[in-house]
């Protein structure tokens, strides 16, 4: 029957995700993904015996994972392996100077002392409100709908509000770290965590100071193989249990009638299920598989989030002073800002970030005495741009950065040189305008105004993902899927 039958347009993390969890609630799952493999930006490739990671690098929050191999009583260590690393990043300045940022808050507050003579009860003193903040507030946002008047009974949001700080939502996330810290290059590195939601650090609230407890508290980690072992094991998982997927499969329209889901249509051939899962853009869900210009409008007119150059560069040298992740800073960062979020002007000295898997593998992922680097910048949103062109000027822009700070030139050590563009991550995961996380934070309300992970107008269809609540990448996106779950399991009276 098609009332125990759910679809799942996407086969990204949250959509797979999903998949799991409904599956396990006695659904019968299929999800339908347009790409020919699974995953959305959690993707890889092979050229010329390099391997890359194409979309996210940074591994946080494993716990979410291990939820749903022991929901399914499945033994995790038969599909991935993971490792928490000593060192969550080295930070370059401009002057020269580069901090260590170990995973251990002691070692990093002895760091920041010898660099910048921070004072190390400041660093343990936003370190301790990050964490207060992220296990009585944040916790709301990632397990329950903002959305549903459910929440309100079942959330603890008299405490949250205990311990919301005026600041978190009338700072911005820059003032917000001016005042707790001496140091700029402090101020520099903590801004930095805005752009883990494609954000502007001047004007995102100071909530995002948070963000800062996942790495530096709870700790960063690498997946055994890379960032790609985690989409093989939650694919490998799903099958394992009984999801199925089709592969290749442009879904045309969702299927409505009197208010509620019918199904989809995929090459003109109907599939009826009473639960359809959207793991796509919500733009473009709107747009191209409801019709609805009007909610498509709506959505549209929130500001988006950041786009990104990637260069996936084989380089035919190793390079001792880099470790697993690594940031170059631009010397102007507010300047990196206005250029992405106001004026859209290319800017000739933008942040760096070097991912570089085979540091911890070597000759897994690159052969002996090479690397494979993953090197992104944050750029504006695809807004019709000329990105062939700014593709040569970002990447001269980069290498000369590159060149400064290490003291060598690094182009003649380029042996594979590959791209993706804000119109390439656009067609490749339809995620509109390129922007990586959907909506931008910009405002002290953007939390609360994220779309919902279910309509309101239509019954039985559901958003998942990183442009719908509680926001983009890989922590946001398995919460996400936890919130959908359980807005189905209570809407339909599942049982455990």
């Amino acid at each position: 029957m098609s009332s125990k039958k759910a679809i799942i347009i996407g086969a990204g993390i949250g959509g797979m995700a999903t998949a799991i969890r409904l599956k396990l609630l006695g659904y019968h799952v299929q999800v339908f993904e347009k790409n020919d493999y699974p995953g959305g930006k959690l993707s890889h490739f092979e050229f010329n015996g390099f391997r890359f990671d194409a979309g996210p690098s940074l591994f946080t929050s494993p716990h979410l994972i291990d939820e749903l191999f022991a929901l399914a009583n499945e033994p995790i260590g038969e599909y991935l392996t993971y490792e928490k690393i000593a060192l969550a990043c080295n930070y370059f300045y401009d002057d020269g100077v580069c901090i260590k940022a170990y995973t251990n808050k002691d070692a990093f507050a002895a760091e920041l002392k010898q660099k910048t003579n921070e004072p190390s009860q400041n660093i343990h003193r936003y370190l301790f409100d990050a964490k207060d903040a992220y296990n009585h507030i944040a916790i709301i946002f990632l397990q329950h709908s903002l959305h549903a008047i459910q929440t309100l009974f079942k959330a603890p949001i008299f405490k949250a509000i205990g311990k919301l700080k005026l600041a978190y939502l009338f700072k911005s996330l820059n003032d917000y770290n001016k005042a707790a810290f001496t140091s700029p290059k402090l101020v520099q590195l903590f801004n930095r965590f805005a752009t883990y939601n494609g954000s502007n650090p001047y004007k995102a609230p100071a909530m995002l100071s948070l963000i800062a407890h996942l790495e530096h508290n709870e700790g960063a980690y690498y997946p055994k193989g890379g960032m790609i072992s985690i989409t093989n094991a939650l694919y490998n998982l799903a099958l394992k249990i009984g999801v199925q997927f089709s592969f290749g499969k442009s879904v045309q329209k969702i299927q409505t009638k009197s208010n509620s889901v019918t199904g989809i249509m995929v090459d003109q051939k109907n599939y009826d299920a009473a639960i359809v899962v959207s793991n796509m853009d919500v733009y473009f869900t709107y747009k191209n598989l409801l019709n609805d210009a009007s909610k498509a409008a709506k959505v549209k007119k929130q500001e988006r989030s950041s786009s990104a150059f990637i260069f996936y560069w084989g380089m035919n040298k190793t390079f001792p002073s880099l470790d697993l992740h690594n940031i170059f800073f631009s010397a102007d960062y507010k300047a990196e800002f206005d250029a992405i979020f106001n004026t859209g002007l290319p800017f000739d000295d933008p942040t760096v970030y070097i991912n570089i898997t085979n540091k911890l593998e070597p000759g897994k992922h690159a052969p002996i005495g090479k690397e494979n680097w993953f090197v992104m910048i944050n750029v504006p949103a695809n807004n019709g741009q000329d990105w062939t062109i700014l593709e040569q000027f970002y990447r001269k822009a980069i290498i000369k950065k590159l060149n400064k700070i290490m003291g060598e030139n690094i182009e003649p050590y380029m042996e594979v040189a590959e791209v993706l563009t804000p119109v390439s991550i656009e067609s490749k995961t339809a995620s509109y305008m390129g922007s990586l996380y959907g909506t931008s934070s910009n405002s002290n309300m953007a939390a609360f105004m994220r779309h919902p992970n279910d309509s309101k107008t239509t019954s039985g269809l559901y958003f998942v993902g990183g442009s719908v609540h509680p926001g983009g990448g890989i922590p946001l996106c398995l919460s996400s899927a936890n919130i959908v779950a359980n807005l189905i399991k209570e809407k339909y009276h599942e049982k455990e």
